[in-house]
């Protein structure tokens, strides 16, 4: 009898360890990759500065990095449960500069272009299979930008005003019960070459031959 009652205490022990590992978890919005079509909107913050080729005798010269923030509408549509075609309209703020190094006791020269632009990235998402409420993934593609105002006193770094740039990343979608939750990583590299001669040929960015963008944006969506 003895062994008999130790034999049913374990086992009790057992049973509620069991059910406690295999607590129920509600699953939010299970027929969510049903519909084919999705909008949302979504919120940025980026790390932007210019990449540069320029004449090796002029002084050296940075692009310091500065934060940009962006806000937009986003569309996505599915092929399947792990494939989806992602766009949108956002508008961004960036603000990019170049300094240029002189020898001392002179001060570095420094121009700046802070602008608005209007951008539309195309992006292939590909989708891990949904475990519960939260699934992750990886993107890539590529965005059109144009630029819609320069605050004229910053207009001293001349620039082309359309921009073609290659995207890439990776993010985390969290299901809840009315929304999607999805923080998301992208980096951008421009491919199109925004240098423009400046009128005044003693600035020492009259010698840079080729100028890209560069980003790194922390995006948050809701769909």
């Amino acid at each position: 009898m003895k062994k008999l009652l130790i034999l049913i205490v374990f086992s009790l022990v057992g049973f509620h360890s069991l059910a406690q590992g295999n607590k129920y978890i509600r699953i939010n919005n299970e027929f969510y990759d049903d519909k084919r079509v999705h909008f949302g909107f979504l919120f940025g913050l980026s790390s932007s500065n210019f990449s540069m080729e320029a004449d090796p005798k002029l002084a050296p010269s940075i692009s310091p990095r500065n934060f940009g923030f962006q806000i937009g509408g986003l569309a996505n549509y599915s092929f399947n449960p792990f494939l989806e075609l992602k766009s949108g309209i956002n508008i961004a703020l960036y603000d990019r500069e170049i300094t240029f190094t002189q020898p001392k006791p002179a001060e570095p020269i420094n121009i700046a272009r802070e602008s608005t632009w209007f951008e539309i990235p195309v992006l292939l998402k590909y989708k891990s299979i949904r475990r519960m409420n939260h699934r992750m993934y990886v993107l890539a593609g590529s965005k059109f930008g144009v630029e819609a105002n320069v605050k004229k006193n910053s207009a001293a770094l001349s620039a082309q005003t359309v921009d073609f740039a290659l995207e890439y990343g990776f993010g985390f979608e969290g299901f809840f019960k009315y929304f999607k939750f999805t923080p998301e990583i992208r980096f951008s590299h421009g491919i199109a070459n925004l240098y423009s001669a400046p009128s005044i040929s003693t600035n020492p960015y009259f010698k840079v031959s080729r100028l890209n963008t560069h980003n790194v944006t922390l995006y948050i969506n809701f769909e």
